[in-house]
């Protein structure tokens, strides 16, 4: 029987505790001997992430217990933080950063000690952080991306290709550590050695760009006593992106660029001296690849037979094979309509972590002779009736200038209720973060909570977005606060004009740059009754340099444009400097931890607007960084949005914490 009720009212059996449980997703996928081995969020376990293997039997294990903390801080978004691999005695040993204090350690997960520490702790600023880590075993060594401070600031720190013995003599010192590179450029990746073992190849590049604005690639030869000589630039530029290389069996060099405007596949010969890379696959207009937030991201792996795994797609990325020489692109069989930018290869098979509109992300294995595909772990089980998921439509709407904005829209969906005749539903616009990110089209329980209950949301990716190609991706070069606003805002008017939702009804909401998006909104449109604000920008002046971390520092540069040129621009934009113009309430939630969008970005802004009467409510969570990955922290955030939007909209229930607005 269906119950009739008003949007917002309708019961659910998705509740904030079930949405915490299921948040995160499996992430850097590996192969150690015939074992997959990959990191897991744990919400319950204080919000730490997890080193699990399984077993060739099928069997999963969790290799460490808590609290140990699977994970980098290396450029504050992290990277890669384990490798694994089986010595000449058989034995597995793995190498992982733990959060707590950023150190390498050694582990052998099938023997009876306990991990050993293989770096040393260093009181200076941030301390010493690791990423990427390429074991050698038959150097006895580790080479990863070293991240040292140097100073009290953010900014005080440089970056270079280490190698740390594994023999645990740099636990207490430093200068055991040898440099492989030099710190000449400002950013660099793990390096990715040739399969003769002769040279290394690696990723750099340099403030005010960003990685997905320019890098170049180095080459080095490996010198007998392991270090590196003669380095030299063989692909990428200032406006060539490059996020991804390997090398292939043949000893040429596999690359990621967007030289023609978008991320494609490429091949280059190390040995031909300034022969550009040829094209692997015709062109598509489709991205082969992705921003480089996480050092170690992967979009496509070399096969055994010269075959390639790759990521590809327009928007949504799917597992696809490539064949290198006839060009030709075959995509995997299965229910799975996105996959995560992480890879591992075993001989002939694929695994990566994949998801889709009525499943979350899951480990899943691609048997390339067969075409097979499989779960192999982290499988997808319905918490819920799935008939309560949402139903969602991927749509494209015209924004100002007749551009397009891509967007997916979740309607209102609960098959046991339905709304009066005539009423419409409220609306949240949910603008992702980045900005240079993307919003995959997968089952999401968070919007399930609320389109279960009734309010639809719109998630927009505006311009500024990847998956569309650099030209899209590029829309946001000094627009930003002005792009990404006016296109939230056209997805939201075009749903209240075409009768989808009630313009008086409608709310936006975002964390990071997306938050940076729903305050500028309230500042700069009449179009929304409420929004929710999570870690935000709100003051572009006090961001830049030491009041963020070094990785966005400048990234502004681009966003706005440069400080030296436009300095009014800067204090134009800000939200903090407009706060006097919001009228619609508000929810602001901040990790107390949070080194990318500090606390101090908040407080100005709450004394500004608490000068003017608007009703709003603040959450700070301690032990939280940029992004919320406790489970009592993700449960009360979600369950005051939806009291926010209870209370703004009209919708009676008593089954939600009341969020105590202030004026």
């Amino acid at each position: 029987m269906v119950t009739t009720a008003p949007y917002g009212a309708w019961p659910s059996p998705i509740d904030a505790r079930l949405v915490a449980e299921h948040d995160g997703r499996p992430e850097y996928v590996g192969v150690v001997g015939a074992e997959v081995w990959w990191t897991e969020a744990r919400p319950a376990e204080g919000g730490r992430r997890a080193l699990v293997r399984r077993r060739p039997d099928g069997a999963e294990a969790t290799v460490l217990p808590a609290p140990w903390n699977v994970r980098s801080r290396v450029m504050e978004y992290g990277g890669q933080p384990w490798a694994g691999a089986v010595d000449a005695d058989g034995r597995t040993v793995v190498v992982f950063c733990d959060f707590a204090d950023q150190r390498l350690y050694a582990y052998l997960p099938d023997g009876d000690d306990a991990p050993r520490p293989l770096t040393p702790v260093s009181a200076v600023g941030g301390g010493l952080r690791w990423a990427d880590p390429v074991l050698r075993l038959d150097r006895g060594e580790v080479w990863c991306v070293l991240e040292e401070f140097t100073g009290p600031r953010p900014t005080d720190l440089r970056r270079v290709i280490a190698a740390v013995p594994l023999d645990g003599s740099a636990a207490g010192d430093r200068t055991a550590v040898r440099e492989l590179s030099d710190d000449r450029h400002r950013f660099v990746t793990g390096p990715r050695i040739a399969p003769d073992g002769r040279r290394a190849a690696w990723i750099a590049w340099d403030h005010p760009r960003m990685p997905w604005e320019g890098t170049v690639v180095l080459l080095a030869d490996i010198t007998g006593d392991g270090a590196f000589t003669g380095v030299r630039e063989i692909a990428g530029g200032t406006e060539e992106s490059v996020p991804q290389i390997e090398w292939d069996a043949d000893g040429t060099l596999l690359y990621v660029s967007d030289a023609d405007g978008w991320w494609e596949l490429r091949r280059i010969d190390p040995d031909a001296d300034g022969a550009p890379g040829t094209r692997l696959c015709r062109p598509r207009q489709e991205e082969f690849g992705g921003p480089l937030w996480q050092l170690g991201v992967r979009w496509f792996r070399p096969l055994d037979g010269g075959t390639i795994a790759v990521l590809h797609g327009r928007g949504a990325l799917t597992l696809g094979v490539l064949d290198p020489v006839s060009g030709e692109l075959v995509d995997a069989a299965g229910p799975w309509t996105e996959w995560a930018s992480t890879l591992a290869v075993h001989g002939s098979r694929v695994v990566g972590v994949a998801a889709s509109p009525r499943s979350a992300f899951e480990l899943v294995e691609l048997d390339t002779c067969t075409g097979r595909a499989r779960v192999l772990a982290a499988r997808h089980t319905d918490a819920v009736d799935p008939a309560c998921y949402p139903e969602p439509q991927i749509r494209t709407f015209t924004g100002p200038d007749g551009r397009e904005v891509h967007a997916h829209i979740h309607p209102p969906h609960n098959p046991g209720h339905r709304a009066p005749d005539g009423e419409l539903p409220p609306y949240v616009v949910w603008a992702h973060g980045g900005p240079t990110g993307r919003t995959p089209l997968v089952l999401n329980l968070e919007i399930a909570y609320f389109t279960s209950r009734g309010i639809g949301v719109a998630e927009v990716n505006y311009g500024g977005s990847t998956g569309y190609g650099r030209a899209y991706r590029e829309r946001l070069r000094g627009q930003w606060g002005v792009v990404d606003v006016e296109d939230c805002a056209a997805v939201a008017r075009a749903l209240a004009d075409e009768g989808t939702a009630d313009r008086h009804r409608l709310a936006i909401r975002g964390g990071s740059a997306g938050g940076w998006t729903a305050a500028a909104s309230l500042v700069t449109t009449d179009v929304y009754a409420c929004a929710s604000i999570s870690y935000p920008v709100l003051d572009l002046v006090g961001w830049i340099e030491d009041g963020t971390h070094d990785f966005e520092s400048q990234y502004l540069e681009s966003l706005i444009g440069p400080h030296a040129e436009v300095p009014e621009r800067y204090r134009e934009r800000s939200p903090l400097r407009h706060a006097h113009r919001i009228t619609a309430p508000f929810l602001l939630l901040q990790g107390l931890d949070d080194a990318v969008c500090p606390p101090g970005q908040c407080e100005p802004f709450l004394a500004e607007v608490g000068r003017h009467g608007v009703p709003h409510a603040y959450l700070a969570f301690e032990g939280e960084g940029h992004g919320f990955r406790r489970a009592e922290t993700i449960i009360r955030a979600v369950e005051a949005e939806l009291s926010l939007y209870l209370q703004v909209f009209g919708i009676d229930r008593a089954d939600v914490p009341v969020l105590e607005l202030t004026k």
